[in-house]
């Protein structure tokens, strides 16, 4: 890859990823354009400052409601290719304001892809799709059944003879359960058809749940190692959660901007790629993994009323599940098998550590509407571009508390 003096413009460059990307790209020796909205207040955003990328890349102020700013964007530019991370990516946010995420991610995709259209842009467009926009994905006959009771049916229904379907490829059925993942798939497949419509030269990134320093506090891995690190510095006396059931495919960040650069370069044009790490892990996985990487000795876990006891629920074990050996955690071993579950009438958990007994209290407010159980990716196509992962669930883990840590510190 040899991004030297080429121009790349960034949207979303002030984002969590976006801030990553650009200041890889500067030390790539890249000329970096970010659009940024502009601010009431006039202040940087804080990603930028945290990376330290105010004199060394060129802000254009903007807004992707607005085509006529992402057609300045463009002229100003002159980009060799185009980065499209912004949106509007909480997804809880998505279900209390549908009509923002759909303007910021929809008619904003539509914009970019419309200015390049008419500028006669040659420039590669990567589009930030999701793991989210998968949705609902079968794991299980148990599970089938199950979600079949809750909504009577699923599209598309699974083939005849399947029982599972995963690792999820770039070719599983799309179920998107949120007006965010909706939005995604909207944005996925007009990204492809602007290429066979119009040849412009476009690939879609389907990643999967990335994680690191600068994280944004609502989301639920920051949540759980602010959480501990508040804990740890005796600011908080328990950890508050919603379901500790969903599984994800938690990759770290550097990593899913290695998989970008990749694309840019080696992706077929008007295709689709999936970026993770090929592995799923628990919610509390990610929980009792924190306390551990905190100084915690996780010894047993039971609910609030005794019940649901397992000793050593943070073991790690390497088996195969899906016909993928992984690593993960006793517990996570045991909600995969449907050995155990954890519901709201539980209340929460009392995690026993060799410190203090750690309460994680259910917080019913933090339940999504219409939940994703599993996400746990097929990476292989990604993988004979040379992409692989180099960072485990506890180097992010690490990088979240240390980041928590220098904050609290400031």
């Amino acid at each position: 890859m040899n991004f030297k003096d080429k121009n790349v413009l960034i949207t979303g460059i002030s984002g969590f990823v976006g801030a990553y990307l650009a200041e890889r790209l500067v030390n790539e020796g890249s000329n970096v354009y970010g659009i940024i909205r502009r601010r009431s207040d006039g202040q940087t955003p804080a990603n930028i400052k945290n990376h330290e990328l105010e004199d060394k890349i060129t802000p254009i102020t903007g807004n992707l409601k607005d085509i006529t700013s992402i057609a300045n964007a463009i002229d100003e530019a002159q980009p060799d290719y185009v980065f499209h991370l912004a949106a509007q990516s909480f997804v809880p946010q998505s279900f209390d304001n549908p009509a923002d995420t759909e303007q910021n991610n929809s008619m904003g995709t539509s914009n970019l892809l419309e200015a390049m259209r008419m500028k006669d842009s040659d420039a590669r467009m990567i589009f930030a799709g999701s793991s989210e926009e998968y949705g609902l994905v079968i794991s299980s006959k148990q599970q089938y059944d199950h979600v079949i009771g809750q909504y009577g049916t699923i599209f598309p229904d699974l083939k005849e003879g399947q029982t599972n379907e995963l690792p999820i490829s770039e070719t599983n059925p799309l179920r998107p359960m949120s007006p965010y993942a909706v939005s995604k798939v909207y944005g996925d497949f007009l990204t492809r058809n602007y290429y066979h419509s119009y040849g412009l030269d476009t690939v879609v990134s389907r990643a999967f749940n990335h994680e690191g320093a600068g994280r944004g506090k609502m989301f639920v891995t920051s949540v759980v190692t602010n959480q501990v690190m508040q804990l740890k510095m005796g600011l908080c006396d328990k950890i508050t959660i919603g379901n500790v059931n969903a599984f994800r495919d938690w990759t770290h960040v550097n990593d899913i901007v290695d998989g970008y650069l990749t694309l840019a370069t080696k992706a077929n044009s008007g295709d689709v790629y999936n970026q993770g790490s090929m592995r799923t892990n628990s919610i509390l996985s990610y929980i009792l993994l924190s306390l551990q990487e905190a100084g915690y000795n996780v010894e047993e876990i039971s609910t609030f009323n005794g019940d649901k006891k397992i000793t050593d629920p943070a073991a790690i074990n390497n088996d195969k599940y899906y016909g993928v050996a992984f690593d993960k955690t006793k517990v996570d071993s045991m909600l995969l098998d449907g050995e155990v579950e954890y519901t709201i009438e539980d209340k929460g958990i009392i995690v026993k550590t060799d410190k203090e007994d750690v309460k994680v209290e259910f917080n019913a407010a933090r339940f999504r509407p219409a939940e994703v159980p599993i996400l746990f990716s097929n990476t292989e196509k990604i993988q004979k571009l040379g992409v692989q992962p180099k960072h485990t669930v506890s180097d992010i883990i690490k990088d979240q508390l240390n980041f928590f840590i220098d904050k609290e510190n400031q």
